[in-house]
């Protein structure tokens, strides 16, 4: 009682701070300026996070070695910014009948980029296409960025 008239006596709202302690703990504070303040620091918050954009590959199954390399390299330079890649192949066609040969063109991927990316979904068949999602190893391109600074 007498803690609730100090909050009134000096325009003041009287917070409980922590309800299960023994006595109660309670506060003295602007509660519409406490809340303000705690939304702006939510807003900070949520202004310094990165957005992870997913970005896409397409392959053939009969990709040339050359041309694998090169959209390779692109999904290298996908996962040090920071970004998801998924990487997809599209059968057409009788190319239906092999999807062996687009498993095993994921898995060379995979073995192209695990020392920059993990894999978060193997390779799976979704209609006419395989895909895999691949996102970046935390520790690895930490690594990177030290090696270009």
């Amino acid at each position: 009682m007498e803690a609730l008239q100090a909050a009134r006596d000096k325009g003041l709202d009287l917070v409980e701070v922590a309800p299960n302690a023994n006595p109660p703990v309670a506060r003295l504070m602007d509660y519409g300026k406490f809340r303000y303040e705690e939304s702006r620091k939510e807003r900070e918050a949520r202004k310094k996070q990165k957005q992870a954009q997913v970005k896409e590959i397409r392959f053939t199954p009969n990709i040339d070695t050359h041309d694998l390399e090169t959209k390779v390299r692109h999904g290298r330079k996908f996962l040090s910014n920071g970004d998801k890649v998924k990487v997809s192949v599209r059968f057409r066609g009788r190319q239906n009948l092999h999807r062996d040969l687009g498993r095993e063109l994921l898995m060379r991927v995979i073995d192209m980029l695990d020392d920059i990316a993990q894999v978060d979904q193997m390779p799976r068949s979704e209609g006419r296409d395989m895909s895999m999602l691949l996102s970046p190893d935390p520790d690895a391109v930490a690594m990177e960025v030290d090696e270009e600074a």
